[in-house]
């Protein structure tokens, strides 16, 4: 972890102000990219908008690593916790036997189609 920098005001803030500075940061970026998606109707999920805006925002300097730190080592530090819901969703439908071979089925069969009909209208569309 990065210490901040000791010109920095954020530097004699304490840890608790920092964490919730740099959630806040972060919170807006992930807003920001939701509303440009939404207004703009961009064929894009917001939060990789607002990811990929925050690295714009962090390579220009415009936003300093050391303002996010904290609560992106907070966040990284209980993303596993984040995972255990769908895991436990997964485990739970384990049990339902023939009807994951109907589900496999019939995924299969909608991706085959929906590539296929994809390949079709691309070789129409072009034309060597």
């Amino acid at each position: 972890m990065n210490t901040p920098e000791p010109e920095s005001i954020t530097a004699h803030l304490p840890q608790p102000v920092r964490f919730t500075l740099g959630l806040g940061i972060l919170s807006g970026f992930a807003a920001l990219g939701l509303g440009l998606t939404h207004l703009l109707h961009l064929p894009l999920p917001g939060s990789v908008l607002g990811l990929l805006l925050l690295w714009v925002a962090l390579g220009t300097r415009l936003i300093r690593l050391h303002w996010i730190e904290d609560a992106a080592d907070g966040l990284l530090a209980v993303l596993g916790l984040l995972f255990v819901p769908a895991t436990v969703g997964f485990i739970d439908f384990l049990g339902a036997g023939t009807q994951w071979l109907v589900w496999l089925f019939v995924m299969t069969a909608a991706l085959l189609v929906g590539a296929g009909s994809a390949a079709l209208i691309a070789s129409r569309l072009v034309k060597p």
